[in-house]
């Protein structure tokens, strides 16, 4: 019988520490470029799930709050349009731009969070810096 502390990844407690302490990797036993990543692929519900589950990577925690910030704010908005198109025909044009630039923006994000580079939109990069 092993008398070990075992984590959730299946490593005793000591040797988990020290191997992320070394490689970066996130308490939900994902590296961090890849838990950073995740945090986008479902948009703002990734982001929340990631958000609360991550505590102390703070670049994993970095990218699921800006991954809440733009992804949610893009929801609200298209909803909004998806409104206001009922009233003026044209709008729907405008939500339909929008959604492909929010796609090209979330492949970039995925991307860069992959190769690990903290890419930081401008005004919600600071939002998201601050809550982490």
């Amino acid at each position: 019988m092993n008398s070990k502390p075992i984590n959730a990844c299946g490593t005793t407690i000591r040797a988990y520490y020290f191997w992320r302490t070394l490689h970066g990797e996130s308490n939900i036993c994902l590296d961090e470029n890849i838990a950073s990543a995740l945090t986008y692929v479902l948009g703002f519900i990734t982001g929340i799930i990631f958000f609360l589950t991550e505590e102390e990577n703070k670049t994993v925690r970095f990218h699921a709050m800006q991954s809440n910030l733009v992804f949610g704010g893009v929801f609200i908005v298209r909803i909004v349009l998806s409104f206001i198109s009922f009233i003026i025909p044209f709008i729907g044009l405008l939500s339909l731009l929008i959604g492909l630039l929010t796609l090209v923006l979330w492949l970039v994000l995925i991307i860069k969070a992959f190769q690990g580079e903290k890419f930081k939109l401008p005004v919600v990069g600071d939002m998201a810096e601050s809550y982490v």
